[in-house]
Formats: C-alpha cells, structure tokens, sequence
C-alpha cells in the first residue's frame, strides 16, 4: 500500500492520488491531510504515533514550507517500509519508529526534474517518487513468508534505482526530553528519589484540544492531583471520571501526559501551545 499524509486539506491529495494511479495500482490510505500547516515537527510527531500501526508499506508525507526552495527530496528505508518526503526532518523520527532505532535507516536524494509546479510538489515530486518507489519493490524478490519483503530486499530495490543518490545529511527532528527533579538530587541526573517537578514541552495539541506533553506518563501514574504551572489538576485515567467541562491531566494513547477538558478544550483551559514549556508538580509526593 502506499500512504498519504500532508496539511494540504482538500482537493490537493486527489491530484496526488490520480499521479499515483497513473503508475500503480497500489492501494491508498490516507493518514490525515489536515496535519498542522508548515509544521513538520507536529508532521513528525503524530507520524511516529500512527506509522507504527502499519504493515510494511510506502508513506508519502508532504509538510513543506520550503516547497520550491533547495531543499531535497528524501526517500528513507525504515526496516521495510519506506518514508517519501520532504528533507525538513519530519521523516526520521517515524523512521527511527518503524526500524525500532536508528541502526536500520538509511535515506536518498531524489534527483527531481524541473516540477510543473514550484508550489505542489506534492503532485510533481513526491507522489511519482511514491510511486516509483512502488513499483520497484513491486519487482523486488526475497519475499519473506507473509508476502512482504525483508529490510535487506527493501534496500537493494531502492539502492538500484537510477534517481535516488545516498543522503549524506538529512534534516533531522528530535523532540525534547523532560527535565526531572527527584527528592534528594544532588545535580548529577542519578537520584533515585520520588518525583517531586517535572519540566516538559508542549508537543503538539490534537483536533479535540488535548495538550499533548513530552512527559511520559509513568512519571504520574498512581497520582491523584498535580499541579500544572501551579493549578491543582485532577489526574484521571478517563475524561469521565471528572464532569463536562472539567480539567484533568491523564496519559494518552501515544503514552504522554496530556493536559485535557473533559468535553472541552484543554489548550484554551490551560493556555497552552505547540513549543510552550509546561511544569508538573505533584502535590504530594507520595505514590
């Protein structure tokens, strides 16, 4: 199959797909065409949430503020699936997810010819790419026992493709990790205390308004209250256990702390957005 992703809201992913069509036969799934715009790191993130989900496949990604500009065009291997995308950095942290690490991805260049378009690159880049792309591992060999094929035959199929060139240097996206601080730290990062603040960073906020953190939720799981930026905040395991138009803190789906409104919006409630530092104190330490 091949995947779509982009901010392009519609018509603009059906043009994608009738290039795609014109060169494969490929089954389309789309992941989400109403991402953030001109965000690749919001593009990054929900990505490496969403690919994971997937066999072995094609993923065109396109969030591109620099379309038109010099930036390359990617095509990266993860394991035995493949990442189609622009060199803005959104493609490696959904790499790193699908190959379980960094030791199993490997990108290209894509050598473009002139676009019709310096403004869709979507349509003119990398929708061929995806489909080429398609059809080279449609011709590959090495099957492994489901149908699909192994990393190494993924590899070979995309390394003998006359338009793709090694990657010397991509552009690369890494989310920021949580500061801790634990009872009894003496600076050196090695405390084994309880938690008693953690630092983190807004990552992303979703349709509904969840304020979706970089704290993993272990760090306040058998907590019953925490202070957001200083607000007593209810921890809950579902929206439900507080009433309609409440605040909570829980843990997502993707494992993160999200600052939430039960039937409501929590970045409006909490006054928060993509890239805003968050600190969480419990208001007791005590698990």
């Amino acid at each position: 199959m091949i995947t779509l992703t982009s901010d392009f809201g519609s018509p603009y992913p059906a043009a994608m797909k009738g290039v795609i069509r014109r060169h494969t036969d490929a089954e389309l799934i789309d992941v989400a065409h109403d991402l953030p715009r001109g965000d690749p790191r919001a593009a990054a993130f929900w990505l490496r949430f969403v690919l994971p989900e997937f066999p072995p496949a094609v993923h065109c990604a396109v969030v591109d503020p620099g379309v038109g500009t010099d930036r390359d065009a990617l095509v990266v291997r993860a394991g035995a699936h493949v990442i189609v995308a622009p060199d803005n950095g959104l493609a490696m942290p959904p790499a790193r997810a699908l190959a379980g690490g960094e030791s199993d991805v490997e990108a290209w260049t894509v050598a473009v010819d002139e676009p019709a378009s310096e403004t869709f690159h979507g349509r003119d880049v990398f929708a061929p790419t995806a489909a080429r792309v398609r059809t080279a591992l449609d011709d590959a060999e090495e099957p492994t026992g489901d149908g699909g094929l192994t990393p190494a035959a993924v590899a070979d199929a995309l390394a003998a493709m006359d338009d793709l060139s090694p990657a010397s240097d991509p552009v690369d996206v890494r989310f920021p990790e949580p500061s801790v601080e634990r009872g009894g730290d003496d600076g050196a990062g090695d405390s084994t205390g309880e938690v008693v603040a953690v630092d983190g960073e807004v990552l992303a906020i979703d349709r509904f308004g969840n304020v979706i953190t970089n704290v993993p939720g272990a760090l306040i799981r058998g907590r019953d209250w925490i202070r957001v930026d200083g607000d007593l905040t209810p921890v809950a395991e579902t929206f439900g256990a507080v009433d309609p138009g409440e605040r909570l803190v829980t843990v997502g789906s993707h494992g993160y702390v999200e600052c939430d409104v039960n039937d409501g919006r929590g970045d409006s409630a909490f006054d928060l957005r993509p890239g805003d530092s968050v600190r969480l104190v419990p208001d007791s330490v005590s698990l």
